[in-house]
């Protein structure tokens, strides 16, 4: 028999409500006498002046439930997974020595794999091939041409980000990550506690309508002057990243919405082939009903 779960994961695509889900499990936990605390496993809520547009919890939801790893970044640097497993591991390991519940909440597949077990990462690269590479003007596809057939084959020549950090690690001198490594390593059950993980799925139509809803929501609450703001402070490369960010500078809402919807798609895609997840359907159900059943798994 599996032990009981120490640790509480809260996965699901942009606009499912894991927030909603996490705050009304914390309450459900608190009846039962623990202390529970929220571990964000997103890669841009790491990010301080990216709150709106990230989808970070509010003010008001942190006041409900007590969340680590949000905002602790400045917006111009970069930053990693590898970095981001450190400061994970280092909040959940304290808070179970304190005797209080980890309720990792996120929708970054990598990210929640490095919070919850650890990752096989090849070292940084110095930033000057890094530049150098990243302002090659060659296509795509004749860089992609340049690599290994070993590591040509596993790659997409139409995928920028994957050529040229096979390359860069290449000219560093390491062996870029096996072909199957984006697919097969992104998640696995050897997890550093025992943990429940919990994905939240919803109807297709229902989420497009909730992501739509969600981004009028940001503009009207100011993700259009964050964006510029972090725009004007020098966001790093890696904070840029945010779903929105450019198509915001742009003027492009529209854009950002197809995206947005396109990414979570592939969220739910990659969280219904999970080993050991359970999927929860959310749809047309209150957040207090999905705790209740979360509750019912512990």
């Amino acid at each position: 028999m599996s032990p009981p779960p120490v640790v509480i994961a809260v996965f699901g695509p942009t606009g499912v409500g894991k927030t909603a889900v996490a705050i009304a499990l914390a309450e459900r936990l608190r009846e039962r006498g623990e202390d529970p605390v929220a571990v964000s496993a997103d890669a841009l809520q790491v990010y301080d002046g990216l709150p709106i547009l990230t989808g970070a919890a509010t003010h008001a939801e942190r006041e409900r439930l007590e969340h680590r790893l949000l905002g602790f970044v400045p917006i111009a640097e970069t930053f990693s997974a590898g970095a981001y497993a450190e400061r994970a591991h280092a909040e959940i390991d304290t808070l179970i020595a304190q005797g209080r519940r980890p309720i990792v909440v996120g929708g970054t597949g990598l990210y929640l794999r490095a919070a919850l077990a650890e990752l096989d990462l090849r070292p940084p690269v110095d930033p000057a091939i890094r530049a150098r590479l990243a302002a090659d003007r060659r296509p795509i596809e004749r860089l992609h041409a340049q690599l290994p057939e070993g590591v040509r084959g596993g790659i997409e020549p139409t995928d920028r980000q994957r050529v040229l950090r096979a390359l860069e690690l290449l000219e560093a001198g390491h062996e870029p990550p096996p072909p199957a490594h984006a697919a097969s390593e992104l998640w696995t059950t050897r997890t550093r506690h025992p943990t429940l993980l919990a994905a939240l799925t919803m109807d297709r139509d229902a989420l497009a309508t909730r992501i739509n809803q969600r981004i009028d929501q940001m503009l009207a609450d100011g993700a259009r002057e964050e964006v510029a703001r972090a725009d004007a402070a020098g966001a790093s490369s890696t904070a840029r990243r945010a779903l929105g960010f450019a198509d915001l500078l742009d003027g492009d809402v529209e854009a950002m919405k197809i995206k947005t919807r396109r990414y979570a798609k592939r969220q739910v895609t990659w969280l219904r082939k999970l080993p050991g997840a359970h999927l929860i359907d959310t749809t047309r159900r209150t957040p207090e009903d999905v705790a209740a059943e979360l509750i019912a798994m512990i």
